[in-house]
């Protein structure tokens, strides 16, 4: 169960990291009070949307090692970690920011990921 939990933090996490990380550029400029705010304001709603990215990553990562008992090695857990990145951004720019289109371009360097994800847990 510590592979599923992590799996989930991580995902809650990556929530937060978008927002965090890309909400500003678009989705916040339509709230008044955030459109008006400088660059340090900004910069300081990242910065607090960011602590709960640690929250959760943190948790994550350390109930996912295998050296606290978890299934996933460093690497493994880096790569997964990548692929819900990747998932979870892609969720939130087509359906919620709502500024790409999923391209066929797309698509394929999201299989190469998850090509790499195979490769990283096959035991060679």
């Amino acid at each position: 169960m510590k592979g599923v939990y992590s799996l989930l933090l991580l995902t809650i996490s990556n929530l937060f990291m978008t927002f965090a990380w890309y909400g500003h550029l678009h989705l916040f400029k339509k709230m008044a009070w955030f459109a008006k705010m400088g660059l340090f304001g900004v910069i300081m709603v990242s910065w607090g949307l960011a602590l709960f990215e640690y929250v959760f990553q943190v948790p994550a990562n350390r109930l996912g090692f295998e050296e606290n008992g978890g299934p996933f090695s460093l690497f493994q857990l880096k790569v997964i970690q990548e692929v819900i990145t990747l998932t979870v951004f892609t969720l939130c720019a087509v359906f919620v920011f709502k500024t790409d289109k999923l391209g066929w371009n797309h698509v394929v360097g999201f299989a190469l990921l998850v090509a790499a994800v195979y490769v990283i847990f096959k035991k060679w």
